[in-house]
């Protein structure tokens, strides 16, 4: 395969580590899980993975979870290739294509840290934003159970611009979520918060209310965003409506009909 070749030349890596001194890290408490959703994104793998690498080696403790959703490009080769000279890398499959909230569920439930990173595939979320989202979390009250990314400058197509602030004027206007941008791929969560959450199919776009309904707070900070250099969107504006649509019904409804009750014990 042509990428293995071009990433042979300059690893990410400098050589696997033997079996013993794996089985050691496995021993060593986790700061952060990083999940990665990917469905045909072989050619933003290697590139968005060295950049993780640069933003958290020597800042804490991580693992980085790829969730494959079933590719037919060869992104899971890719992953399976550079698995052996990253210590770090967990790689997950799906074994038939079941979008991408399904795919970050996955990863989350196989996480090992308290605490989750999320970003795209794609490339278009920044790596180095990490520890801006990490610095918020560690200075913020306990309340706040997730800081979502808040693309501030976006690179897309213009329509694709448009499109994304018709449907979060909608979403806050109905939702009252206070979130300027929950399309947003990065995002920093507590593991145990997520898994207590309704999960559902394009449940990912949803999460600020989902964990304010949940009785906790949410914060939105600014990050960087990135034009797409390989591969192409999986989405398409009228698609993404539709569906969303349906979903935005749902989540009102279940924020409607949901309540929150301290409980103490003796």
């Amino acid at each position: 395969m042509d990428i293995l070749k071009i990433e042979a030349s300059r690893p990410v890596a400098a050589q696997p580590l033997p079996d013993k001194i794996r089985s050691l890290q496995a021993l060593v408490p986790l700061g952060l899980s990083v999940v990665v959703p990917v469905f045909n994104e072989r050619d933003n793998v290697p590139p968005l993975l060295r950049e993780i690498l640069a933003a958290l080696r020597g800042l804490l403790e991580f693992e980085i979870i790829y969730v494959d959703d079933d590719s037919s490009d060869g992104s899971l080769q890719v992953l399976h290739s550079l698995k052996a000279e990253i210590p770090e890398l967990r790689v997950l499959h799906h074994a038939q294509r079941s979008g991408q909230s399904t795919a970050i569920r996955t990863g989350v439930k196989a996480a090992r840290a308290p605490w989750v990173v999320t970003l795209d595939g794609d490339g278009q979320n920044d790596p180095a934003d990490i520890p801006k989202l990490i610095a918020a979390r560690d200075a913020a009250e306990s309340r706040i159970k997730l800081f979502a990314g808040w693309r501030v400058r976006r690179q897309d197509s213009a329509s694709k611009r448009w499109a994304s602030r018709w449907a979060n004027a909608i979403r806050a206007r109905i939702l009252h979520d206070a979130t300027p941008d929950t399309g947003c791929g990065i995002k920093l969560f507590e593991r145990a918060t997520f898994l207590d959450l309704p999960y559902f199919d394009h449940m990912h776009r949803y999460l600020p209310a989902l964990v304010q309904r949940a009785g906790w707070r949410t914060d939105s900070i600014p990050v960087n965003h990135r034009s797409r250099s390989a591969g192409v969107s999986k989405y398409d504006n009228f698609n993404r409506a539709l569906v969303g649509i349906r979903d935005l019904v749902g989540v009102a409804w279940l924020i409607q009909r949901s309540k929150v009750t301290p409980a103490g014990e003796l």
